[in-house]
């Protein structure tokens, strides 16, 4: 998806690979490589064509899909871990 966006913004802009090389200050077939997916494109590569695109960078790294929550959601009883819930560690404070 990644790879397609880039392709899709660079032609949509009427663009060449070599012309987006460029601006990125890499080779053409380095570029060629990021819209193939054969290489990792680097953050600051992504900053540069966010900046340039006038999109951000989550635009260009959305996937189309869902993410999951849900771990994040279930409670975690402290008592495993040895915490009786008691401040014992703490002085405690007078909140006025």
């Amino acid at each position: 998806m990644f790879e397609s966006r880039l392709r899709d913004l660079r032609e949509d802009s009427d663009l060449n690979q070599q012309a987006i090389a460029k601006l990125l200050n890499i080779h053409q077939t380095t570029y060629s490589d990021y819209e193939l997916g054969r290489v990792n494109i680097p953050i600051n590569a992504l900053h540069t064509l966010a900046d340039f695109y006038n999109v951000s960078i989550d635009y260009l790294l959305d996937d189309g899909g869902t993410l999951d929550l849900s771990v994040t959601k279930k409670p975690i009883d402290l008592r495993k871990y040895g915490d009786t819930g008691k401040l014992s560690r703490f002085k405690k404070l007078d909140i006025k």
